[in-house]
Formats: structure tokens, sequence, C-alpha cells
């Protein structure tokens, strides 16, 4: 079934990216539907008003809940018979990983993203559609941007890309990084030597055996040295399955 991925913003342009590349061919393939939707089309003020200051005091602006709440009553009806998940990216979420896009890439076949601006979206449009429709807000990292709109364009790519069919040659999301939780090993191409950088000889072995346990060395050593919790939290998981296949709980150290 064709993915489809609604977005709600008050810059609708910001999501024209979403046309070009591999995720705008998925478009014109029909594996990937898009729609991008103006809040401000839901206003009745001449000004298209969708903040207001915050109540209790403080700095900024908030969204406010009426264009909201329209929006999405209309937007998650669009298609009779099957249920939105709505998301919504900002930096007080749960971490946005691999593992996450591989389930919503799976697991849901319509994704509505609200884009928050300003100093967020009034927290009654969370409690009122949580109470009709999964709800997820989700974080790229560790830091604060000005909206929504980036996160989503990031959030696309990488859910979108795992829809079958996206990608011409699956194989290479297998071993791509933070698939298995270890980031993805060296790559080289030709010329062999290039200002005196020479490609690692196992690679023009031919010895199919010996490249593959030196690409798993490579992403062990990467991890270890560039994302040490990647690392940990990996042996850990590996400890529990050896736990798991000998029926023994290990003693941990």
């Amino acid at each position: 079934m064709t993915l489809r991925v609604d977005v709600v913003t008050i810059f609708p342009d910001y999501l024209a990216p979403l046309e070009l590349s591999l995720i705008g061919k998925a478009q014109r393939d029909g594996l990937l539907e898009v729609h991008v939707h103006d809040l401000r089309d839901w206003t009745h003020d001449r000004h298209r008003t969708v903040d207001d200051t915050p109540y209790g005091g403080g700095a900024g602006m908030v969204m406010r809940p009426e264009p909201w709440g329209e929006a999405l009553d209309e937007v998650c009806r669009a298609l009779p018979g099957r249920t939105p998940h709505l998301v919504v990216p900002g930096p007080g979420g749960d971490r946005f990983t691999q593992e996450v896009a591989y389930r919503l890439a799976t697991e849901d076949d319509w994704l509505v993203f609200l884009c928050g601006r300003y100093e967020g979206i009034d927290e009654r449009v969370y409690e009122e559609f949580s109470a009709r429709y999964p709800l997820s807000v989700l974080s790229l990292g560790d830091y604060v941007l000005n909206g929504g709109e980036v996160a989503v364009l990031a959030m696309t790519e990488a859910i979108a890309r795992l829809v079958p069919g996206v990608i011409g040659n699956a194989a290479s999301l297998v071993e791509e990084s933070h698939t298995g939780g270890l980031l993805e090993y060296p790559v080289y191409t030709k010329p062999p030597v290039w200002r005196d950088h020479e490609v690692p000889p196992v690679l023009l072995s031919g010895h199919h055996g010996a490249i593959a346990e030196w690409r798993d060395q490579q992403r062990l050593e990467r991890t270890a040295r560039r994302r040490p919790d990647l690392l940990e939290a990996y042996e850990a998981q590996q400890r529990r399955g050896a736990d798991d296949a000998t029926g023994w709980d290990a003693p941990r150290a």
C-alpha cells in the first residue's frame, strides 16, 4: 500500500524539496503520496492569525488550538477507513532513530506531521487528538529548531526510503549506519590510489569472507570511536541474545 504523508505547516514552500531525488521519484512511481497543507487556511480573521500570547505570561507566542483543531479534523478524515498516525517534531519528544523510522515505514501507511512554530502548539491539541489517533512527539536531537519543517524533511526521507521499492538496491539498506545498532564501515571506489592514499588491500583481494570480516571489524571500531554509547547498547543487546540462546541469565558486571 502507498505510504501517505500529510504535513500541516504555516510555511508550505518549506516542503518543496520532497519533490526532489528519490523521494520525488517515489511519489511519481506511486510508492509515496505527499500532501502539504497551509494551517492558515483554517483561520477566520483577515490577518490569518495562528498564534497568541501564552497564558501565565512568558516570552514568545503559542499556536492557537482552533486552527489546529479544524485542520486536523479535516485532514485526518481524508481517507475513510484508514487511521493516521500523528507525528509532532519537537525537542521535548522521544529520540527519532533508525529503529523508529523503520517502525513508522512498516507499521503505518498514513502519517500526519504537525509543524509547530514559536513556543509550540497549545497543549490541548495534543490532549484532543491523542485520544482519537496514535500520536508521537519525536526529536531529531538535543537542540532547538525554529520550527518543525526541517525535522519533517529529515524524518520523511528517513522513513520513505525504507518503503519497499523506493531504494533501487534494497541490499544497500542492510549494512548502512544504525542498522543493527552500529555505524557503517568506510567505503571506497576507483582509483585504487588517490593522492598517495591507498584502498585497503583486503577490498581488492576478491576474498569475500575476508572482506566481510574486515567490514564487521571496521563497523565496531568506527562505532567505538565516534559513538561509544551505541557500542555499549549493541554489546548489551548481544549479551542478552546470548543469554536467551543458552537459557541462562549471566551475571552482570
